[in-house]
């Protein structure tokens, strides 16, 4: 670290709201003195857990943001990144935010022509890239954009590439510059002030065409700041980075472990996710629903494949642990009787669900989509205590959380500090905080319109605040349908209750403008197989299944018991079983994970109109 680095992030703290760094480059310095770390980073090369420092951290971002200076790349110009999680990823983001330069996330997964939106909507100079397969992929949108002069590889297999350049090129150039200009860096990282956009994130765009947020250096470092206290972070604690970093969700996270000196270790892939986790041993994890999901419908499946007094033993085990979570959640004495069987369950059953994560968590977050509340109490019961939290991409992310020391089962718990959040007339979310977007890139009207007179953000999620100050969402604003008969239903919560049968892996109901609310159901044909063995059923393609009338028999059977208790009006009348699981690829799914009503409503027309014929 320079000694002009130096000054200028003890200066620039000594201002600071909460006697923290003011822009994204004063965290990362700020990281590097006061915690010095060996092992910062580190990511799998091989059979080997490779490490770098903070200080090589700030060396190479330094010399990465002096490397897009001498491209032509300056303050306010857009850089985007289409790469999986890796130090490299960090590193170029880093860059960026040292050099005063604007970067754009674009998630891995998006279908060409997004990106091709996205790079034009920007105007993008530059764009990281993680290798030459990804340039081969998106290179049509590449071509389109004239504004996008430079492609940076993360590794040298782009040589042929026209205008382009490898990340470790970049860098010698950025290191020739400074030893020509040894104070340019410091001058780089003084123009850029709080204030300033520090990247562009586009929105998933369920609803429409996806939007530019604009996100400040204040925005997201607020954020950071105040979601950080709901929690106990320590320097000890040890991360395993598996969300894209392309989400504010998983960045602002990597963010908060810089801040607290953690050690964070980069996933290989999704793939390989539980190996990691049995060699990191994080105490920390952030990841979405859907991931506990598949952890917990795996060891159902393994308990069914085993035999029946397994799967019994499993079952009762499951109970046990939701009955001493709810005991706890209600602040009830937990029974003499109660305690002796978790702790059976804990030794037979539970022991294996902490293994899975590596066996060394103090809590999970997660976000980005609803927990179910039965997954909540399981995990809890089971010794792995979930934290779920609220927001979103314009609020950088962090609404509000539940903590360690408050939680409430079936809500998002208290806001956090900073940010005060009311319930409109008709029952939307609004929030204002320091953490609120700049608005959308480019977009005046759409921007005026998710802000009110006076100033609050509108989520656009129906919610409600109990007495004690915790924030429940009960679903999306445009995601209410009404049926023909004028009433209207929030499919999600319905859609939660479905998921929790044992043989549902996903769910989405139908029904705008209709008679009633029926369902497309994507079944877990693992546990299928379990059943049709069970009943002797010959059954050998997805297709087998979900025509089969012993199998939608069942699903019948599961989803009425599943929805007792709506009202009537809101219980599902048909069912429709689906072959095929939707996907991000399949373009049914956002990156996000959330659905995409509308895509699904076109895709499976047929379908649908079949259920109301």
């Amino acid at each position: 670290m320079t000694a002009a680095a130096e000054s200028v992030r003890t200066a620039r703290m000594a201002d600071s709201v909460y006697d923290m760094p003011l822009t994204i480059a004063d965290l990362f310095l700020y990281s590097a003195e006061k915690f010095d770390r060996s092992d910062a980073l580190s990511f799998k090369f091989g059979d080997e857990w490779r490490r770098i420092s903070s200080i090589e951290i700030v060396g190479r971002s330094e010399k990465i943001a002096l490397g897009l200076h001498s491209i032509g790349v300056t303050k306010g110009d857009r850089v985007a990144i289409l790469a999986a999680n890796s130090p490299n990823w960090t590193l170029a983001d880093a860059g960026c935010q040292f050099g005063g330069v604007i970067d754009v996330p674009i998630y891995t997964t998006l279908a060409c022509d997004s990106v091709e939106y996205i790079l034009r909507d920007s105007a993008a100079k530059a764009i990281f890239l993680q290798d030459k397969a990804t340039y081969e992929r998106i290179a049509d949108a590449i071509k389109a954009n004239p504004t996008l002069e430079t492609v940076i590889f993360f590794d040298d297999a782009g040589n042929d590439v026209e205008n382009s350049i490898s990340l470790e090129e970049l860098e010698r150039r950025g290191e020739a510059l400074r030893d020509e200009q040894p104070d340019l860096i410091d001058q780089l990282i003084e123009a850029t002030s709080a204030g300033d956009i520090a990247t562009l994130i586009y929105t998933s765009g369920t609803t429409g065409e996806p939007k530019g947020v604009m996100l400040t250096h204040a925005n997201i470092l607020s954020n950071v700041v105040d979601a950080a206290e709901k929690y106990t972070f320590e320097g000890r604690d040890v991360s395993l980075s598996v969300l894209p970093l392309s989400h504010i969700f998983e960045r602002t996270g990597m963010y908060v472990y810089l801040m607290y000196g953690m050690a964070v270790h980069y996933a290989e892939s999704i793939e390989k996710v539980p190996d990691n986790l049995k060699e990191v041993r994080p105490t920390i994890f952030i990841g979405v629903p859907r991931i506990f999901e598949k952890v917990y419908e795996k060891a159902r499946i393994a308990a069914a494949r085993s035999n029946p007094i397994r799967e019994r033993i499993f079952d009762w085990a499951i109970e046990v642990a939701k009955e001493y979570a709810s005991t706890i959640e209600r602040g009830e004495e937990v029974s003499m009787a109660l305690y002796a069987k978790h702790n059976l369950a804990d030794k037979i059953v539970y022991q294996k669900f902490r293994d899975f994560f590596g066996g060394n968590l103090r809590f999970c977050i997660t976000g980005g989509a609803a927990l179910a509340d039965e997954i909540y109490l399981i995990f809890t019961g089971a010794g792995i205590r979930i934290m779920q939290g609220y927001g979103l991409t314009e609020t950088s992310p962090v609404i509000s959380s539940n903590n360690p020391q408050n939680v409430r089962v079936g809500t998002v718990g208290k806001p956090i500090r900073n940010v005060e959040v009311r319930i409109a007339a008709d029952g939307e979310i609004e929030a204002r905080g320091p953490g609120v977007m700049l608005g959308y890139y480019h977009k005046e009207q759409a921007t005026k319109e998710v802000f009110t007179d006076d100033g609050w953000f509108r989520t656009g999620d129906i919610g409600e605040i109990d007495a004690d100050g915790y924030l429940k969402i009960t679903d999306r604003k445009k995601e209410l349908f009404k049926t023909s008969g004028g009433k209207y239903i929030a499919p999600s919560p319905i859609e939660q209750r479905i998921k929790a049968s044992r043989f549902v892996s996903q769910a989405v109901l139908v029904g705008n403008e209709r008679k009633f609310p029926a369902a497309l159901i994507v079944p877990n044909f693992e546990m299928l197989e379990s059943y049709a063995e069970l009943k002797g059923l010959e059954l050998k393609t997805p297709e087998d299944y979900c025509s089969n009338e012993k199998i939608l028999d069942l699903f019948e059977r599961q989803v009425a018991k599943e929805t007792e208790g709506l009202s009537q009006f809101e219980k599902v009348k048909k069912i429709a079983l689906l072959p095929a699981e939707l996907t991000v690829d399949g373009g049914e799914l956002t990156p996000t994970l959330k659905v995409k009503r509308r895509v699904i409503d076109e895709k499976y027309r047929a379908v649908i109109d079949e259920l109301y014929s």
